[in-house]
């Protein structure tokens, strides 16, 4: 049983739908199961209907709005350079209204209805072994996963949504009187979680540099300077991932090839920027062609 399994990385989504334009398209790759974390999350359920080019659509014509329905963030250019920095105005109206997060992920949500029909879900159930999203469950302290095959097609899009809402810049969510936000706060690619649902072949796309090649310059106040920790965090538990994941490969005798970006795309994965993701989606689709054209160069498997 053949698994694509794509991490979180917000923006940098665009260049995971690159590799798995070439993987699926050039290759002709057929997946059986999809997971997915944050991004990934998004990404999966038209990438199991083989839609690459409504994928590519939706990935790099997404804005700030499409997102946020209260953004904590105001966009700027400096140059060349594009770059976020803090809404003063609205993170501190989030805590005059005793919100506990600094903005609010509502037009996400809606987004994602809007572009993922019940029709699709149902083709995804009838069609596909499964597609499953990762979540993390804040008041119990652990990860879930979320199958399309035990929700309802408004539960899975709220599950959708879910695992993307990095907090406290995005939405926290409450399901059953449990607190839920992005499931890379857990696990940031479930590639163990694919191989214990079945899977004997697994292509995993992280959404990180296999090693860091430039110094990260730090915030210069207390909000950007969270978001760096922040990254630094998940980096240390996508680390782990893979680890586990290679791990549970090697033990279970599975075939897993891991797809890292080439380089360190950006420090800031919440600027969607419509020449980035396009030039980024185009770098995932030669840099999985690079791989597979190169084999003894760029070693694939994990």
């Amino acid at each position: 049983m053949r698994a694509l399994v794509i991490s979180g990385g917000g923006s940098k989504g665009a260049f995971a739908g690159g590799v798995a334009q070439y993987l699926m398209q050039d290759l002709q790759k057929e997946y059986d199961m999809f997971l997915g974390t944050s991004t990934g999350s998004l990404l999966i359920p038209h990438l199991a209907l083989n839609k690459i080019d409504k994928v590519y659509e939706l990935f790099t014509n997404v804005t700030q709005r499409d997102i946020f329905s209260v953004s904590p963030f105001v966009q700027r250019k400096k140059g060349d350079r594009e770059y976020v920095s803090i809404d003063f105005v609205n993170s501190l109206w989030q805590f005059i209204r005793m919100k506990r997060t600094f903005g609010e992920s509502k037009h996400l949500k809606r987004n994602i209805r809007r572009n993922f029909s019940k029709k699709e879900f149902n083709e995804i159930r009838h069609t596909k072994e499964d597609v499953v999203v990762t979540v993390s469950n804040l008041s119990k302290n652990r990860v879930e996963y979320k199958s399309i095959k035990d929700c309802s097609y408004e539960e899975f899009c709220d599950w959708i949504w879910i695992s993307c809402n990095y907090i406290p810049f995005m939405s926290l969510a409450t399901i059953d009187g449990f607190e839920y936000a992005d499931g890379a706060f857990g696990c940031v690619i479930p590639i163990r979680e694919a191989i214990l649902r079945g899977a004997t072949q697994v292509d995993a796309i992280v959404l990180e540099s296999e090693s860091l090649d430039k110094q990260k310059i730090l915030g210069k106040n207390p909000f950007s300077l969270m978001m760096g920790l922040f990254g630094h965090l998940l980096d240390q538990v996508e680390k782990n991932d893979v680890t586990i994941g290679k791990l549970a490969a090697k033990n279970k005798g599975v075939d897993l090839n891991i797809y890292y970006t080439p380089t360190s795309l950006t420090e800031n994965s919440l600027i969607f920027s419509k020449p980035l993701m396009v030039d980024w989606w185009q770098q995932g689709f030669d840099y999985a062609k690079k791989k597979h054209k190169d084999p003894l160069s760029n070693e694939l498997r994990g």
